[in-house]
């Protein structure tokens, strides 16, 4: 076997990675809703329907619960970072707008709405798992704040009081901070029944999901239980969508933003998750709340994030939830090259350029594998007309063509696997940067240079009002993506050529098939790969001007 066949062998491997992304990552991450499947559908997806397990209805029924209805006012609370609205119906969030994030990447575009309209009861509702007290899904609360609009300046805390008919007060604590995205959430719950109140605390949240989801990384419910992540696929559902043990947190998350709820006490908890109609997904954090006597009090607490996916912010938190950026199998390696790129963005503040030296000190690394892999094939090079001439004297018999292969490579000490390790080695970086580049909120909406604005997005020159073979939306010339092609092209010109001319035809086409593969990859992992193309090309050409 030579080099030619391991390069082709790694090159396989590459497309089948990327097609296996492609293919079945999108369908993981969210199932249509017309799958039949054993999950409870909940008709009204703004409503917390009493689904299988969650209400004993052996000696009593319910009938579903209605939308909460109610001439409750709505606050406005305004932070450095965010402007959120709590509505006294079921004191509940139904907006929340991050000031330092747009939907697109035109200056002028509002602000990122993380709570959908189409949620129109908001998101952060509570109530009983058994429903024994049953108006607490229609519960208008009253803020003991007179003010509809708040301005959070220092750490704040407004409350929201509700009494049942049969005596039971439930009060909503949240507690702002002017310069954080954790929101603290108190539930006091006062049982003045004159019965024991035995039941489960129900905390919900939702998220409407974009029908494609995504292909190149995980989209939906997570939850570090056990000190474990678990990033649950909407297709297991069916098999299993309760989740017990330790639940350090629980998280609804897209490619750049996550809304978790984060419980203080993570060990009477468990996870429910419910896949609902118009891709609605809803995670609920069950607590067991013991048992609460007749006048006695008990309070739950809680941390709410609704934010970026950003290292940077979450690992400053202190509450693992930084654990829910996960760049899959190359994880170990994307979160260093990460942490760096960030590190160079600090002196250089454009992402354009921290990629372009990240590739440098990435090729630095790899220099003396590299300088061992071009000498490799510049010594290959040399014997192309003896390998040559063997192939063409042996042409009638592979095995005897072979061990002459073998006797040539071991007369003049070459190593025809030499050439393929700097390769080989490379992948795992170069799969641990195409997630981290895809998924780092860093290189959202992101400039460069010239046309391309967004280091997160294919580059696009020019805007097509037609479809383009291959090319997803949208439509225009992918200047980066083809001069990457020309360097690979370049590169193949100064690789030995394989004797096998099936081989040799296939490697022609290498500079095409990688062309249309990145075609809609994003800016910043189209700017990696070119770099390192250049700079190989460098590398390659000084060891064989030095070998000649």
């Amino acid at each position: 076997m030579d080099q030619a066949r391991v390069i082709l062998a790694i090159v396989l491997s590459f497309l089948v990675f990327f097609l296996w992304e492609y293919f079945t990552v999108d369908k993981d991450a969210i199932q249509k809703t017309e799958q039949k499947t054993q999950i409870t559908q909940v008709e009204n997806q703004n409503t917390p329907e009493i689904a299988p397990g969650d209400a004993d209805t052996s000696n009593r029924s319910f009938e579903k619960p209605d939308t909460v209805e109610g001439t409750g006012r709505t606050i406005t609370i305004d932070t450095k970072l965010y402007t959120a609205q709590i509505s006294e119906n079921g004191a509940v969030l139904k907006s929340l707008i991050l000031k330092k994030y747009r939907e697109t990447v035109e200056k002028d575009a509002p602000f990122k709405e993380l709570i959908s309209k189409d949620l129109i009861n908001g998101i952060g509702g509570t109530w009983f798992k058994n429903q024994n007290v049953q108006q607490t899904l229609k519960a208008v609360y009253h803020a003991e704040n007179s003010a509809e609009n708040i301005e959070i300046r220092e750490n704040q805390a407004i409350k929201f009081l509700w009494v049942s008919s049969d005596g039971i007060t439930i009060e909503k604590e949240y507690r702002f901070s002017p310069d954080s995205y954790l929101i603290g959430l108190n539930l006091t719950i006062k049982n003045g029944s004159g019965l024991p109140l035995v039941d489960s605390l129900v905390l919900s949240i939702k998220k409407k999901f974009p029908e494609e989801g995504s292909r190149y990384g995980f989209v939906g419910p997570s939850a570090l239980i056990n000190n474990k992540l678990k990033q649950i696929k909407t297709k297991k559902l069916k098999d299993q969508d309760t989740f017990e043990g330790k639940v350090n947190w629980i998280a609804l998350q897209d490619r750049y933003f996550l809304e978790s709820v984060i419980p203080e006490n993570s060990d009477d908890a468990k996870l429910r998750v419910l896949q609902q109609a118009d891709n609605v997904l809803e995670s609920r954090l069950i607590t067991d709340m013991k048992n609460i006597d007749s006048g006695q009090t008990k309070q739950f607490s809680f941390d709410l994030y609704f934010g970026p996916k950003s290292m940077k912010v979450l690992t400053g938190m202190d509450n693992k939830l930084d654990k829910a950026i996960n760049f899959g199998m190359f994880d170990i390696l994307a979160k260093p090259c990460l942490w760096l790129m960030n590190f160079v963005y600090g002196f250089i503040p454009n992402y354009g350029i921290a990629i372009i030296v990240l590739t440098l000190i990435t090729k630095l690394l790899l220099w003396p594998l590299g300088n061992k892999s071009y000498k490799s094939m510049g010594e290959m090079k040399k014997i192309q007309p003896l390998m040559a001439e063997l192939r063409e004297k042996y042409k009638d018999d592979k095995k005897k063509m072979n061990q002459e292969l073998m006797g040539l490579y071991k007369v003049y000490k070459i190593n025809p696997m030499g050439g393929c390790l700097p390769m080989v080695v490379q992948m795992p970086i170069f799969f641990a940067l195409y997630r981290m580049l895809y998924e780092a909120i860093e290189l959202r909406h992101a400039p460069f240079f010239m046309w391309i604005n967004d280091l997160s997005a294919p580059d696009r020159l020019f805007s097509f009002d037609f479809s383009i073979p291959f090319m997803e939306a949208p439509y225009g010339i992918p200047v980066l993506t083809i001069i990457m092609g020309g360097t690979m092209f370049l590169q193949q010109k100064l690789t030995p050529t394989p004797g096998d001319p099936t081989q040799a035809k296939m490697m022609m086409f290498m500079p095409i098939i990688f062309t249309v593969i990145f075609i809609n990859f994003s800016s910043g992992l189209v700017l990696y790969w070119l770099i390192n193309n250049i700079l190989s090309i460098a590398q390659q050409h000084y060891i064989q001007k030095k070998m000649a």
